[in-house]
């Protein structure tokens, strides 16, 4: 184990400047150092960001990316460039002993040393860690099944969809053939709905130029286990995009789980099976492993426990925000409600712990978080949307314009809002992009054939981690 340098003044003459470890680099822990590194003054603190990848990503628009109507460059900001004046440590936090004001991190320096995690001192602690999948100990799910999170997962999905479409244009095997073509996708959230709709889309698209798959060929099943979908636009509107997708011929299935995908065969809780080579989980989130590695007060759920000021409750010199924290909403009725953990919160919970967090260094009043929710929007797929904002339904196109509109105008960065906006332009003017680019997955198999003068083969996909039993 070794300490991380942390500088505590540029001379002995001058007093030490604030250490502020912001661990997390999504929507809240970019957001944040953001508007510290906008507000504070010259020497007044350092800012030091610890996250596993160099650039944040703008999760609403990982459907649209997998779909191929938005570059996968342009889903990620860069955070070396945007928060130019902060010190990033790309790394994963293992543990926090706020006591000791103290952060273990493991990067990859010291992974390639064998030296341990290194400490990374503190005086100031912002906790965003964001969130990871929920997975459940579903039998076969860890072999097969394939996470929409992250813009990896995204393009590989997208390469995989089409994948499966050359293999069943090209295959004489009935039964192959009939599992290339069915896509299974658990979870009726945001995430589930959107990549279910964007892929259904670009596939029946594609479908044309494939002499022998033709759309009604393909089988789209959704799995949610409780009774609706999409219940952040209320239930109206998920009456409506249940319509909406099975008129699309997309198998909707309500109060259904998932019980098994071992040998690739989809096992419903309604005992329907289904051959397939595609299981896309996206059944929710639960808070990020290092929360329970650290000595904060969390709550029944593993959230951080919070006060309105985005501080950690009873604890000094930590605040945190975002699917890591348990904010109280004090603008709803009742007592004891919390802030939903979505991106419209985050966003704005992180300009309001930067405020705060610079107001404590100046020993200033702190302002409480207060935001009312003010609806939500959802893409189904081009043209095709539903959105209820401030008590107003929209459906069809207006929805999917107001879903871009809304997305467009909240993606970081004036260069990322105009490269979405040009790609838009573009989409609309020339034809859709088919191409599937699954060989960038293995890119030394070409030469590793040159190399070894073997047949061409690609190596089998790595599975997943396994899934981690949330129920015991």
């Amino acid at each position: 184990m070794v300490k991380a340098a942390n500088s505590r003044g540029d001379d002995p003459g001058t007093p030490p400047r604030t250490r502020i470890l912001v661990v997390g680099g999504g929507y809240v822990g970019m957001y944040t150092a953001l508007g510290l590194q906008r507000k504070l003054r010259s020497g007044e603190a350092e800012v030091t960001v610890v996250t596993p990848e160099p650039y944040m990503t703008y999760q609403p628009f990982l459907p649209e990316a997998a779909a191929g109507a938005i570059s996968p460059r342009h889903v990620v900001i860069p955070l070396r460039r945007v928060l130019d004046r902060c010190r990033i440590v790309i790394g994963e936090a293992r543990s926090i002993d706020h006591a000791k004001r103290t952060a273990t991190v493991t990067t990859l320096a010291t992974t390639e040393e064998g030296t341990g995690g290194i400490e990374i001192e503190y005086d100031e602690l912002v906790l965003a860690p964001g969130s990871v999948s929920r997975t459940l100990p579903v039998p076969g799910l860890a072999d097969y099944g394939i996470g929409f999170k992250t813009v990896e997962e995204a393009i590989g999905l997208r390469n995989h969809v089409i994948e499966q479409m050359d293999i069943a244009s090209s295959t004489r095997d009935p039964a192959i053939r009939d599992a290339a073509l069915t896509f299974v996708f658990v979870g009726g959230g945001f995430a589930g709905v959107e990549a279910l709709g964007e892929l259904e889309d670009m596939a029946r698209y594609a479908a044309r130029y494939y002499h022998n798959v033709k759309p009604e060929d393909m089988k789209w099943v959704l799995v949610e286990a409780s009774d609706r979908i999409l219940p952040e636009v209320g239930p109206e509107m998920g009456v409506y995009t249940v319509r909406e997708l099975r008129s699309r011929n997309i198998d909707v299935r309500l109060d259904t789980r998932l019980e098994s995908c071992e040998n690739r065969v989809a096992v419903l809780s309604d005992g329907s099976r289904f051959p397939t080579r595609t299981i896309v989980w996206t059944a929710g989130v639960k808070p990020h492993p290092v929360l329970a590695a650290t000595d904060l007060p969390k709550n029944e759920r593993g959230r951080l426990s919070c006060t309105s000021f985005l501080t950690v409750e009873g604890v000094e010199h930590a605040w945190a925000a975002g699917d890591a924290a348990a904010v109280p909403d004090i603008t709803a009725g009742e007592p004891g409600r919390e802030c939903a953990p979505n991106a419209q919160h985050a966003v704005r919970q992180a300009k309001q712990l930067s405020d705060n967090l610079v107001a404590a260094l100046r020993g200033e009043v702190l302002t409480e978080y207060a935001h009312k929710y003010a609806g939500s929007v959802a893409s189904l797929g081009l043209h095709k949307g539903v959105a209820l904002l401030y008590g107003r339904k929209l459906k069809g196109y207006p929805a999917w314009f107001m879903h871009r509109a809304y997305h467009l105008s909240r993606v970081p960065t004036f260069n990322r809002k105009m490269r979405v906006l040009a790609e838009w332009t573009l989409a609309g003017l020339f034809k859709r992009e088919i191409v599937s680019l699954g060989s960038l997955e293995h890119p030394r198999a070409e030469f590793e054939l040159a190399a070894g003068g073997g047949h061409r083969h690609h190596p089998p996909r790595p599975a997943p981690e396994p899934p981690k039993d949330d129920q015991g």
